[in-house]
């Protein structure tokens, strides 16, 4: 018992661990139970990319460095701001170990974006298999490309050759110990980390021998990352500021996200709109049609959404708009902020957006948020100054 460590997490507290019919089980873990993946031969296979677009200059030197690195046995962290196409870096090496035979992973925290990420790599790599496994769906474990959240890791114990990580700060992932375990469980070859917001700590370990981080600061349509403004007053001015700007945003046909901090909240504002404004609705973690309501805002049936943070990440939508309400509450980090200010101005058709963060206080993370965002601007236009000197 004092000696016990578990295969699964590591978990060597004896306060979290139990004893059932004799033997013991940590209680750490106990909900990541199931089907587990048994190491098997995977065979070359031909692997082409249908991307419809080409990378750019900046993509491309970044995809081959991480094929390299790869190569030399380097584990990176890609640090790129949103929208900079952090998967389209890492389509090359995937190519790359699905002709080797290796076994490839794509991991993210959560099952919407999981989902979004199996849809994306089925049209890119069209004659491989990619399977998705994430809760509720897990009936075929294995295939040229696994797309799974971080919570089905536990299946695969010492099985990919190279295994992506994306939204590493996210939750639920940040900060959970069992989680982080599972990951480093799983990989037996190097991994990739993907975010547009590191912690200095992470940089610090990429930055030792072995590991390396690789920037880009620049999105692939060379644009500046759109740059929030800061709207406050009090409690019952802070929803006139809310209907009036979301009015000025249907006006121009343009569609909006409108991130609240919690879903009693995305209830309770989406409902005020309503009073105003027609096609619009809510959605966060409790919503059963997630998909269904996303897809019918993209295809333009609904002008707003007020969500959580569950569209936080991972989601693109052609000339949107951005506004976080209450955007001094607690929840809001200026890691969270730069994301959510990361969904305006994505595409290369539609590069421009604005980003409204309304509070009754201008928080120090609005200011770090900004302050990050102006620094990646002043980065990209220092790099497209280098180039034409070149």
């Amino acid at each position: 018992m004092e000696n016990y460590k578990c295969p699964i997490c590591g978990n060597t507290d004896i306060h979290s661990i139990g004893i059932l019919n004799g033997k013991p089980y940590c209680r750490k873990c106990i909900s990541f139970r199931g089907e587990k993946v048994q190491s098997i031969f995977l065979h070359p296979k031909e692997a082409n990319i249908n991307l419809g677009y080409s990378l750019s200059n900046e993509q491309t030197d970044l995809s081959n460095r991480l094929i390299e690195n790869y190569k030399l046995g380097i584990d990176c962290l890609v640090n790129a701001v949103c929208g900079s196409g952090k998967t389209e870096i890492c389509l090359g090496l995937i190519q790359y170990c699905i002709q080797a035979g290796l076994k490839v992973g794509f991991a993210v925290p959560r099952r919407s974006v999981c989902y979004e990420l199996y849809a994306r790599f089925k049209n890119i790599f069209k004659n491989n298999c990619v399977v998705a496994v994430f809760g509720g769906h897990h009936n075929k474990l294995i295939g040229d490309i696994v797309c799974l959240t971080t919570h089905q890791l536990f299946r695969y114990n010492g099985y990919f050759d190279l295994l992506i990580m994306d939204e590493i700060d996210a939750f639920p992932f940040k900060g959970n110990q069992v989680l982080q375990k599972m990951f480093e469980n799983s990989v037996r070859g190097h991994y990739v980390l993907l975010s547009a917001t590191p912690s200095k700590e992470l940089i610090q370990e990429f930055q030792k021998p072995g590991k390396e981080v690789l920037s880009l600061f620049a999105r692939f349509h060379h644009h500046e990352l759109p740059v929030p403004t800061v709207k406050v007053g009090n409690y019952l001015k802070l929803y006139y500021i809310l209907i009036k700007q979301v009015r000025q945003f249907i006006k121009q046909n343009k569609q909006i996200f409108i991130f609240v901090p919690t879903i009693d909240e995305s209830i309770k504002t989406a409902k005020l709109l309503n009073v105003f404004f027609h096609k619009g609705t809510y959605i966060n973690s409790k919503s059963p049609n997630r998909e269904e309501l996303i897809d019918y805002f993209r295809d333009k049936k609904m002008m707003y959404l007020v969500t959580t943070a569950v569209l936080e990440r991972g989601i693109t939508v052609k000339d949107l708009q951005v506004i976080v309400f209450k955007a001094d509450h607690p929840i809001y980090d200026d890691a969270s902020l730069i994301q959510i200010a990361g969904r305006a101005g994505r595409k290369k058709d539609a590069p421009e957006g604005e980003v409204i963060f309304i509070g009754e206080t201008k928080t120090e993370y609005m200011e770090r948020a900004i302050s990050e965002i102006n620094a990646a601007n002043e980065k990209l236009q220092n790099m497209l100054q280098g180039n034409q000197n070149i």
